[in-house]
Parts: structure tokens; C-alpha cells; sequence
């Protein structure tokens, strides 16, 4: 049976359910700031080549090369050429770049919760700006209620689950190797940029209608979604580092939850280990207490892990990672121009570009 709350227990419940539902306002770190201003400038450069590049090969052009970084958003087929790397020990040249960024992205969920979300996510960025023009229209921190937002939560743990069974379960070695070479992979990354100057009206409105409603409710993809997040928290929850609170030090002020964009009971924990904390470290900035809240290691290894630190080791991991990958050779596709520039002058419509499962006879062995 639940206990009933006494007066002056509801009081103090009612008191910080009214603190962590407003907008006060907060001292971002700059440190963060600075990262995701550089990822974001970062992907915007990156697009534009891929942009310049795909441009050129409608005029049959095939001078440069295509800007690797932008398989980072070929998740699904990243994850294919994990578990063919797992199964055969081979390295798909095919898109190189999506799949060791894809590991970049696991192994800083290993070692710094979601960090990757909150630090270096063009989608999480964007989310955040939506979510601060939404707090001083509204001027107060808007979420469902409990018995709809842990429902819609499970969403993108379904939509993982259901990504994960396709690729893991139902497809044998032979079709997720057969598949890394198909045409339809190939050009993933072209009919991906298609997609956004082609959109369908269906495709807009789904944007747009995504968008308000990440105003309206912050971080709706985010929360509810993605799989990729879904994914990296299932990984965060073995992160070596987490964010530990120190209870003689901490005076119960409630701030750091009213600032956490995930809604964590930051202030009620000794230590947060939920897959919805993205490592954004707005509450160990926002705290009045030098000590109440910091970044540590675990017990057999206890070290304090200063912001100046975390933020080095998830620059350094990321885009240090890719320019390792650029040394060792597994980082620019194999994937010879001029077949490229012959299916994109021939169209990338057919069977064997519709659906990964139709794959038709590469054309150009003919």
C-alpha cells in the first residue's frame, strides 16, 4: 500500500514540482557551446561538398572525391557493416566513414553517457534551440504527463528493436553481405540527399509537424523517436563516467533538476545512471556548490572528471577517431567515381534502387 503524504511532505513535492517545471535561467556550458557550434559548422561544410559533389556528377564530372562524413547518417547501413565486420572480420569499403563513426559514437556512450547527443548531434543542437525559444515563449519547462510520456518513450526503443531484429535476426551473412554491394547502397547517401531537395509533401508536413512539436514539447524526437539515442543510452548505461552528487555538500536548492533537459531527479540521486542522461552537464554547471555535484569515475578507480576534461575527451574521441580512421586507410569508399556518375546520369529509379530487398543485376557491368 502506498503511504499517504503528510502536509508538509506534499508541500515540499509541490514546491520543487513548480521549481523544475520553470524557466530560470541557466549558465549554459561554454565549453559544450563551443563543441556543438564546431560540429554544426563542421556538418554544414560537409554538406555543402557532398551537395557541390552530387552536382557534379549530374554533369558527369568526377573530380574531388565524396566528402566521407556524410555517411555518419546512413545508421542502417553502418549497422550492417558492423555485423558483417563481426561475422567476417572484413571491413566494408563501401561507406567506411559511416561505419567507424558509427563506433565512435558506441565507445563515447561507453566511456561518457549520451554525450554524443548534447555535444556533437546536428539533431540534438537543433532541439536545444527549439527548446530555449520555447522556454521564454512559455516561460516554464513543458512535458506530458507520466502515464503518457513513458509510453511514448518506449517508441524508439520499439523502433531500435525493430531496426535491430531486421538486420540481426532475419538477414542471413550472405544478404547483409550481398547487400553492402548492391547498387540501392551505393547511392544510399545520394537518394538521401534526394530525399531533402525532392521532399513530398507528406515529407514536409512530417518535418514541419516534427519540428512544432519539438517546440512545443522539447525534444520530442529526441525523447521519444530516435533509435540511434535509444540505442547509445542502452550503451550509456555502462559508461565509466557518470554524474555523482555529494550529499553533505549538496543544500537540496533543486536547480540542477530544474535544468536538466531530460527531466532526471538529479537532485534526489547519489548517482544518475539513466539511459536519458545525455552527459550535457547542465546540471554540474548550474550548481551553486563547488563539490555537491561533479563527473566521476567508478569506486575502483574514483577520479573527479573535469568539465575542461570531458570536454576534451569527447572532442578527442570523436574527431580524433575519424582522423585516425583517415591514417589507417578506413575512412574513403572504394566505391569507383565513374560508376557512380553513370547511375546518376541514368537515374537512381528502378527495383534496384526502391527497396534493399529487390536488388536487380548491376548495370554497370554491362
Amino acid at each position: 500500500m502506498f503511504r499517504k503524504l503528510t502536509a508538509e511532505e506534499q508541500q515540499t513535492k509541490t514546491k520543487r514540482r513548480r521549481l523544475v517545471f520553470q524557466s530560470l535561467p541557466r549558465a549554459p556550458l561554454k565549453l559544450r557551446t563551443a563543441v556543438q557550434a564546431f560540429s554544426m559548422a563542421t556538418i554544414l561544410w560537409i554538406g555543402w561538398q557532398f551537395f557541390s559533389w552530387v552536382q557534379g556528377l549530374e554533369n558527369g564530372i568526377t573530380t574531388g572525391s565524396r566528402p566521407p562524413g556524410v555517411e555518419g547518417f546512413l545508421p542502417l547501413s553502418a549497422l550492417m557493416s558492423l555485423r558483417h565486420l563481426f561475422e567476417s572480420g572484413k571491413f566494408s569499403m563501401v561507406h567506411p566513414a559511416g561505419l567507424v563513426i558509427l563506433c565512435l559514437i558506441l565507445l563515447t556512450g561507453l566511456f561518457l553517457k549520451k554525450a554524443f547527443c548534447s555535444w556533437i548531434c546536428p539533431v540534438g543542437s537543433f532541439a536545444e534551440i527549439l527548446a530555449r525559444f520555447s522556454h521564454r515563449l512559455f516561460h516554464r519547462r513543458l512535458k506530458l504527463p507520466v502515464w503518457l510520456d513513458y509510453p511514448l518513450m518506449s517508441l524508439k526503443y520499439l523502433l531500435l528493436a525493430f531496426f535491430g531484429y531486421a538486420i540481426f535476426v532475419t538477414m542471413t551473412p550472405q544478404q547483409i553481405s550481398d547487400f553492402l554491394v548492391t547498387p540501392y547502397n551505393k547511392v544510399a547517401d545520394i537518394k538521401m540527399l534526394y530525399f531533402f531537395t525532392h521532399l513530398s509533401a507528406f515529407s514536409m508536413w512530417t518535418l514541419i509537424i516534427l519540428t512544432a512539436l519539438s517546440f512545443v514539447l522539447p525534444y520530442f524526437w529526441c525523447r521519444y523517436l530516435c533509435p540511434y539515442g535509444a540505442l547509445i543510452g542502452l550503451v550509456s548505461l555502462f559508461s565509466v563516467t557518470r554524474v555523482s552528487r555529494s550529499i553533505p555538500d549538496c543544500t537540496n536548492c533543486g536547480k540542477c533538476a530544474a535544468v536538466c533537459p531530460s527531466f532526471l531527479a538529479v537532485d534526489l540521486k547519489a548517482s544518475v545512471n539513466s539511459v536519458e542522461c545525455t552527459g550535457c552537464l547542465e546540471c554540474v554547471s548550474n550548481c551553486p556548490e563547488d563539490n555537491a555535484l561533479q563527473v566521476r569515475t567508478p569506486k575502483l578507480w574514483r577520479r573527479n572528471v573535469r568539465p575542461v576534461v570531458f570536454a576534451a575527451l569527447v572532442f578527442g574521441v570523436f574527431f580524433g577517431g575519424m582522423q585516425l580512421a583517415k591514417l589507417s586507410g578506413y575512412w574513403h569508399s572504394n566505391v569507383d567515381q565513374s560508376e557512380l556518375v553513370d547511375r546518376v546520369e541514368r537515374g537512381l529509379e528502378g527495383p534496384e534502387y526502391d527497396h534493399v530487398g529487390r536488388p536487380a543485376p548491376d548495370r554497370s557491368a554491362h
